[in-house]
């Protein structure tokens, strides 16, 4: 998700033994997921016009935009939660989405400084699977309405840990400035001053709506998956693909606009 971030200069699976509709299951799964990636291939195209060729379209810069924004990493990071909690090798694909997402920070920090990615979606991701491998068997142990409960509401008292403060609304805490001092804590949350990146997800406060998706699985997940939906065969191969898509489609959306904005001059 291409969501600029700064800081100002201060401060398969368990569930395929509860139904035998692997297909369908599976299906409604990806056409969810494929609905999600091509909605960020619209997002990203539109960032690529405003952003890099100038398209003067004010509405992106609105709330609306940000609310577009938020509905697909949301439903990414959940749904990655729900798959870890379903999927027998959580480990070792957190191991390959941890290293694309590396790879994705090396390719901008080298070839678009301008635009870097630091600590993004893929990385949020990669370590939340790897966190939640190596502890899946005491976090299913804990009753799924609590730990969904509790999840989401850790993940809204932190969801502005970034910008240096915790809370709801009318009852916030502002964090001390110690906290914010460098790479390091801001791959926790807690971005030194001068930070920026064009995708920031931290471990807080989104590990927390990863850890809502595992538990939503725990709670739903047997009836969510006896779902007897085929789905829409596009959007399926879409969400089948979506960590292959994710990774080239920025460079594939950049290459067409830019060889149309050169061509129609």
């Amino acid at each position: 998700m291409k969501k600029i971030f700064s800081t100002p200069e201060t401060a398969q699976t368990r569930g395929s033994q509860d139904t035998g509709q692997t297909h369908s299951r599976c299906a409604a799964l990806d056409t969810l997921r494929g609905i999600t990636v091509l909605s960020m291939v619209v997002y990203h195209a539109v960032w690529d016009l405003v952003f890099l060729f100038g398209m003067d379209w004010q509405w992106y810069l609105t709330p609306g935009a940000d609310a577009w924004e938020r509905s697909i990493c949301c439903t990414f990071i959940a749904l990655s939660g729900f798959c870890a909690a379903m999927g027998k090798h959580t480990i070792r694909r957190g191991v390959t989405v941890s290293l694309l997402g590396i790879a994705v920070t090396l390719v901008t920090l080298l070839f678009m400084p301008e635009n870097r990615i630091l600590f993004g979606v893929l990385t949020l991701i990669g370590a939340c699977m790897l966190l939640v491998g190596i502890l899946k068997k005491p976090l299913l142990s804990c009753p799924a309405v609590p730990g969904l409960a509790g999840s989401l509401l850790l993940f809204f008292v932190t969801y502005r840990i970034a910008s240096g403060s915790i809370g709801i609304p009318g009852l916030k805490l502002q964090l001390p400035a110690i906290f914010y001092r460098n790479m390091v804590t801001a791959f926790f949350g807690f971005p030194p001053p001068g930070f920026w990146s064009t995708d920031y997800f931290p471990l807080l406060p989104w590990i927390f709506l990863f850890l809502g998706g595992v538990y939503l699985y725990c709670l739903a997940g047997r009836y969510i998956l006896r779902i007897r939906w085929k789905g829409i065969a596009p959007l399926n191969f879409i969400g089948r693909h979506a960590l292959a898509i994710y990774v080239i489609h920025q460079p594939v959306i950049y290459g067409i606009l830019w060889l149309w904005f050169t061509i129609t001059g």
